[in-house]
């Protein structure tokens, strides 16, 4: 019996609502690919809560020699929506008495986003960023650290993301665990849900 549901983010719940990928590969005059792979791995410690993650991206900037402003270059983060059906699915569910919970790789930028401007606390039971926690999909550490903060058995929990090796890290601890992508369209989920037993 599953107790509780642990919601990716990006790519379960919400979507980009631009490309972003091209909007940051403009920045430069050549290698966009590159900078923008940069950029990524420029990301990567503030996922953790290591570092700023404005600084990183000022200093990949001035190390291509890139005009634009460090404002402009950070909008694509903000370039994202969640779906309502999904946010209607979860809603239904914590009223039927089963605890949401959310557990997405963040850096505190967007966090900020997420959790103070667009209010996504009040979606779901209890929030779980990397950048709070100090670790990171897949780290089963990660996965551990909520199980203790939600105090439900691995095994009555289930974790739903887009991507295979975050899944793989769920079920390296015994949670229930399922890829799912937004893209596949939301009836797949309330699909999957229902797998589970639970009420969608």
């Amino acid at each position: 019996m599953i107790s509780a549901v642990l919601f990716d983010a990006d790519g379960v719940i919400q979507r980009p609502t631009l490309d972003w990928w091209s909007r940051l590969t403009s920045f430069v005059p050549a290698d966009g690919d590159a900078f923008v792979a940069e950029l990524m791995s420029a990301e990567k410690p503030a996922l953790v809560g290591k570092g700023d993650f404005r600084e990183a991206v000022a200093e990949v900037l001035r190390r291509w020699d890139s005009t634009v402003s460090l404002e402009d270059a950070l909008e694509p983060w903000h370039w994202f929506a969640a779906e309502p059906a999904v946010v209607e699915l979860i809603a239904g569910l914590r009223a039927a008495g089963v605890g949401c919970h959310l557990a997405t790789n963040q850096h505190a930028y967007r966090r900020a986003i997420m959790q103070d401007e667009r209010g996504y606390g009040a979606w779901f039971d209890q929030t779980f960023y990397s950048c709070d926690l100090g670790l990171a999909k897949p780290d089963p550490a990660y996965f551990r650290a909520i199980l203790g903060a939600i105090d439900v058995p691995a095994s009555s929990v289930l974790f739903i993301d887009d991507n295979a090796a975050n899944v793989d890290g769920a079920l390296s601890v015994g949670l229930q665990a399922e890829v799912y992508d937004l893209e596949s369209g939301v009836d797949e989920l309330v699909a999957l849900l229902r797998r589970y037993g639970l009420p969608a």
